[in-house]
């Protein structure tokens, strides 16, 4: 095997824990950390100075030259974090992640490299405090992994609202002029009098089979056919966005203005996370790619029903400038000193939610293990991350990390609802078998999951304090039960860090020695409907597909247009692995809604809605930015956690 190493290599130095009993609050613990200079972090991992691009001293940008340099080195290891249904009660898979990172790397001297989403400004000040870890098992600098980072999500924003705003206003000024005029402005003449196509023009030419590039020498027909999109208003799909939850987003009426002539379009906001922009970041292999997926993009038809792109409205080239620097991963660390890659967006059920192809092809080239983290559990990120992700990149996976903690399967099991806020019940402090029992048909069902696709699986027993002995030792023999899972061990990596993970380290580091058969759920040449229904029967459980008149509408649409090839992105409920967020456990005897179906054409796939899914998340009544503040006199940031 090729040494991954760079002249010159700095020997890994892991950086001492400071543990307390009980455990701090999380972004105590953050504050008091010791922080490895990102530089060092860089060199012990083998980057060259000019692969790296400093943002202070304890965050950098990842160039992408270093996959050509290490073009020829072996992938490493790629393991792959899921877990159980989400429950009020937390299942812990981010900090589960960076807890065998550590342990892999700081305990068991792997060369390792965790790759993660970046957490959304929506659920730090909505839903809950911050998505880097817990306990002693985080991402540092907690404030910088949970605000802005290096900027990438506003670019993200502005790209996304700048295409939105493109639109209205091309529909605006082509409602008004007459073609020769809309020419005319498109193309004005200079001081010598000379017409030139824009740079982002030339996309549009090319798909009207145009060879011709001076303006003057075009026909009256195909200025025409140039100058006038006639998008149809009742197709534009594309929605502006914004990084907040806010409900009252859901529905707007923009045109309102006295300038605007009446003008009026209904339309909505979604979390910016949601935005087709952010999943093509997370898809694309470079710069390149990401500027052809961007001229891809469909906007929405015009009268004639042909498609509209960002190339037709010439902004492709702007959107990919706006969003340059997005395509280089950010480098930063754990409090144990390992590295971390985080790249792309959160939300595995409203957009597929799993970290970059980008960030994960450059640490399979650094590193030994690579472990990154699927959204929500294996019914929602971790299908899409073998389905459309793996599909994309040309990686396989070697291990399936599944999470699960007694508390949560408690809930599956059966045990009373959680209330925020109110004291847990003592089903879930105290020893109960039966309703672990009872729930643990939860993690069989997503082991038997990860199983169809062929990857082996360790279960990852996150434990809490009030887990007993007999309630962690009922639960792994369950486990073992299941042909699909190798091994199930207990990770006290919240309290312990990567100490506390050290033997489900070995646990994986065997099983990616084991022969898997990786293979995709469904083809990409069978009809839309199978595709959905094979996901709704095979992972979800569901006895069928029911389709709204306008999902029906679409099928036919995307099949006329030639989108009946791509993969699916299901946009479900996380909180069963039903569409229905009330049905826990294992639900038997229902069938699968689907309300709705977008294309995001650039990124590359086909977006059924499901039920009620919101891409528009709201804030709860007793929002996280209560225990938002600021210390002024040390500048500290106060509750985030």
């Amino acid at each position: 095997m090729s040494i991954k190493y760079s002249p010159g290599l700095r020997k890994f130095v892991p950086t001492p824990l400071n543990r307390k009993t009980p455990v701090p609050a999380d972004i105590d613990i953050a504050q008091e950390a010791v922080l490895k200079p990102i530089g060092q972090v860089a060199e012990e991992l083998g980057l060259l100075p000019d692969e790296v691009e400093l943002y202070g001293n304890y965050k950098a940008k990842v160039n992408l030259s270093v996959l050509d340099r290490l073009s020829d080195v072996p992938n490493g290891k790629y393991i792959d974090v899921t877990a159980i249904t989400p429950t009020p009660l937390g299942e812990g898979k981010t900090t589960t992640t960076v807890g065998l990172c550590q342990g892999l790397g700081a305990h068991l001297g792997q060369k390792v490299m965790t790759c993660i989403r970046q957490p959304s400004q929506g659920p730090t000040f909505g839903i809950k405090g911050g998505a880097a870890g817990g306990g002693y098992s985080q991402v540092i600098p907690m404030e910088d992994f949970n605000l802005h980072l290096t900027g990438d999500i506003h670019a993200i924003t502005a790209a996304n609202n700048l295409l939105a705003a493109a639109i209205d206003t091309r529909m605006f000024h082509e409602a008004s002029q007459k073609d020769l005029a809309l020419f005319d402005r498109l193309c004005p003449r200079d001081k010598k009098g000379q017409r030139h196509f824009a740079i982002g023009m030339l996309g549009r030419l090319k798909r009207l089979g145009i060879t011709e590039t001076d303006p003057d020498k075009l026909s009256d027909e195909e200025k025409a056919r140039f100058a006038r999109l006639d998008i149809d208003p009742a197709t534009v799909t594309w929605r502006r966005g914004i990084d907040t939850n806010d409900r009252m987003l859901r529905g707007i009426t923009t045109g309102q203005g006295p300038d605007e002539k009446g003008f009026e379009l209904k339309t909505n906001f979604q979390i910016i996370v949601a935005s087709e922009l952010m999943a093509i970041l997370a898809l694309s292999t470079d710069l390149r790619d990401m500027r052809e997926r961007i001229s891809r993009i469909v906007i929405g038809l015009n009268r004639a029903g042909e498609p509209i792109t960002a190339d037709d409205l010439g902004i492709a080239g702007a959107l990919t400038v706006l969003m340059r620097d997005t395509i280089k991963p950010t480098l930063m660390q754990t409090l144990e000193g390992t590295p971390v890659l985080v790249h792309a967006g959160p939300f595995g059920n409203i957009a597929h939610g799993n970290s970059s192809i980008v960030a994960d092809k450059i640490a399979l080239k650094l590193a030994d293990y690579v472990v990154t983290e699927s959204g929500f559990a294996s019914d929602m990120g971790m299908e899409k991350f073998f389905d459309i992700k793996c599909r994309y990149s040309g990686l396989v996976p070697n291990v399936v990390v599944l999470v699960a903690t007694i508390r949560a399967l408690k809930m599956h099991g059966g045990g009373p609802k959680v209330t925020a806020g109110a004291p847990l019940a003592p089903e879930y402090t105290n020893e109960n078998l039966e309703l672990l029992e009872k729930g643990a048909a939860n993690m069989l069902a997503h082991a038997s999951i990860a199983q169809k696709f062929g990857i082996p699986v360790v279960v990852a027993i996150n434990r809490f304090p009030t887990d007993t002995e007999k309630e962690t030792e009922l639960l792994r023999k369950i486990a073992l039960t299941h042909p699909g899972i190798v091994d199930a061990q207990v990770s006290d990596h919240f309290t312990q860090g990567g100490a506390g993970a050290v033997e489900l380290g070995k646990a994986v580091m065997k099983a990616a020695e084991m022969d898997s058969h990786f293979d995709f759920i469904y083809p990409l040449d069978i009809p839309i409907k199978d595709k959905i229904e094979t996901i709704a029967r095979e992972v979800y459980g569901a006895d069928g597909v029911d389709y709204s008149e306008l999902a029906e509408h679409r099928v036919r649409e995307y099949t006329r247009l030639g989108y009946d090839r791509l993969p699916i992105c299901m946009a479900k409920t996380h909180l069963s692995i039903s569409h229905d967020p009330t049905l826990k456990g294992v639900p038997k005897g229902f069938r699968v809604p689907i309300r709705d179906i977008s294309a995001s054409i650039g990124a590359g796939f086909l977006y059924p809605i499901l039920g009620t899914m919101s891409t528009m998340p709201g804030l709860p009544t007793r929002p996280a930015y209560y225990d938002i503040d600021i210390d002024l006199n040390t500048g500290r940031m106060l509750g985030l956690s």
